[in-house]
């Protein structure tokens, strides 16, 4: 007797089902099949499959999961939850095959590892290989949170194992078309920013303890507690360009760019609008939180005059002439040291991407392609002082001020570096003479600090729960 089950979610999946049950076929294990209602040729792909069907109203995938696992009569002590749009790769079939329940006596639940394809390309990088899903558990020991709305996950409270690469379950996304890839998104959009403001009133939890060296779901949910602490509007830059950057987002192509764009931009800079539309919704501004126009934009002014003067009086100051301060250019020279450190954090980039790059204090040079010198104005100092000008003028908690600032400030370098590379890569005086890349980059940059500011400035504290303290 085969030791498992598998169970597939279904909804208008004639073009997707018959390749999972194609792939499972060999497997010769009960299939139940639970449908949300249908109206395409599913249902009859399915009985002729020879699957037990039943059907359910979808109102969210933790909760149809949950009505799967607790309606069929499932028999066997495993079983093995599907995706319409996932198969069973030849790696995969074979150790299912081989798989005997006397070997996993101490084990609950079972990770597959997971390749993701968008519009027929592999996804190979940008954090999207490999991914682990807890897909096989003991059949009444594993269960779907109902705590997650989005991001469904089964949980298990034993052990687990993870079967990695050679065991692959593949995902094939069904957004070839890009309209569908933005209604789907913009109404998911819709519940996880519903959920991450009831996460602020303390109205939803993590069922899964964090731990980021725990099994792939303790991990996750590591992360996410990280990403709900970043700035709204920040934070999908920050990961955006984490993906493109240290996951390599960057070599899966065009198709992979878009996806990774799509998924790791767009989406979540969708949700941090879409939680703002929540909160303003039901709040007023308090008293308290009422600013001076005037009284702010001198402290502004003031600010960014003095940050900004100060650095090119310490660039006098350290720069060999007849101000020349050896001690203070030996000792305190943070513009070499933060020039120093665009010169590493983009040669570092270039080499992961496996180019050769030699540089010393103010040169980088790429082997086979450029070479770009940093002079003052390539640093950011004047873009910077705005940035620190503003966000220290403008009246806010000191918590909220230092996180912004250290977060805005990493953000612009690590933009600056991506500049750098790009250079380094692409930049010709003779055939682009006509550009002033200076120019362009800073045009670029004070539209996403404004865009960033004014969006920090309309951030609202976070929620109190107001039942919950009117209890207590």
């Amino acid at each position: 007797m085969v030791p498992y089950s598998i169970i597939i979610l279904t909804y208008n999946e004639d073009l997707h089902l018959p390749r999972l049950l194609e792939s499972i076929t060999p497997l010769s294990a009960p299939v139940f099949i639970l449908d949300s209602g249908s109206t395409d040729q599913t249902i009859q792909i399915a009985q002729q499959a020879g699957a037990v069907i039943q059907q359910h109203p979808f109102e969210n995938h933790p909760k149809q999961w949950d009505h799967a696992l607790k309606s069929f009569d499932i028999q066997t002590p495993w079983v093995i939850c599907f995706d319409a749009d996932q198969i069973v790769t030849p790696e995969l079939k074979e150790l299912l095959l081989n798989f005997n329940d006397a070997e996993y006596r101490d084990i609950d639940g079972i990770y597959f590892n997971r390749k993701n394809f968008f519009k027929g390309r592999w996804i190979k990088h940008g954090g999207y290989y490999p991914i682990y899903l807890l897909k096989m558990f003991r059949y009444k020991v594993g269960y779907s949170d109902l705590n997650e709305g989005m991001d469904h996950r089964f949980i298990v409270p034993g052990k687990t194992t993870v079967w990695k690469s050679g065991h692959i379950l593949e995902e094939n996304l069904k957004e070839n078309n890009i309209s569908f890839w933005i209604d789907k998104h913009n109404r998911y959009s819709d519940l996880a920013a519903r959920e991450e403001v009831e996460r602020m009133q303390n109205l939803r939890h993590q069922t899964i303890k964090p731990n980021l060296l725990g099994s792939p779901d303790e991990r996750t949910a590591w992360l996410k507690r990280l990403w709900w602490q970043l700035p709204r509007y920040l934070r999908p830059w920050l990961y955006f360009g984490y993906r493109m950057t240290f996951q390599l987002g960057v070599l899966d192509g065009r198709t992979g760019i878009i996806f990774h764009f799509l998924q790791g931009f767009w989406f979540r800079l969708i949700i941090d609008v879409k939680i703002d539309e929540i909160l303003s919704s039901n709040k007023k501004r308090s008293a308290g939180d009422q600013i001076s126009p005037i009284k702010f934009a001198l402290k502004f002014i003031i600010l960014f005059l003095l940050f900004y003067y100060f650095n090119i009086l310490f660039l006098g100051l350290t720069s060999h002439g007849n101000h020349y301060n050896a001690f203070l250019a030996t000792y305190l020279n943070y513009i070499q040291a933060l020039r120093s450190l665009l010169l590493s954090g983009s040669a570092f980039v270039l080499r992961v991407m496996g180019f050769d790059v030699i540089y010393n204090q103010l040169d980088l040079l790429v082997a086979g392609k450029g070479s770009i010198r940093l002079a003052y104005d390539c640093l950011g100092l004047g873009v910077m002082s705005f940035f620190s000008a503003f966000v220290i003028a403008y009246p806010k908690q000191l918590k909220s001020k230092l996180l912004f600032l250290i977060l805005g400030l990493f953000g612009i370098q690590f933009l600056n570096i991506i500049r750098f590379v790009l250079l380094a890569l692409f930049w010709s005086k003779k055939t682009n003479g006509i550009f002033d890349h200076h120019t362009i980059f800073n045009i670029v940059i004070y539209l996403l600090i404004l865009i960033s500011l004014y969006f920090w400035v309309k951030r609202e504290p976070r929620v109190k729960n107001q039942e919950s303290r009117t209890r207590s």
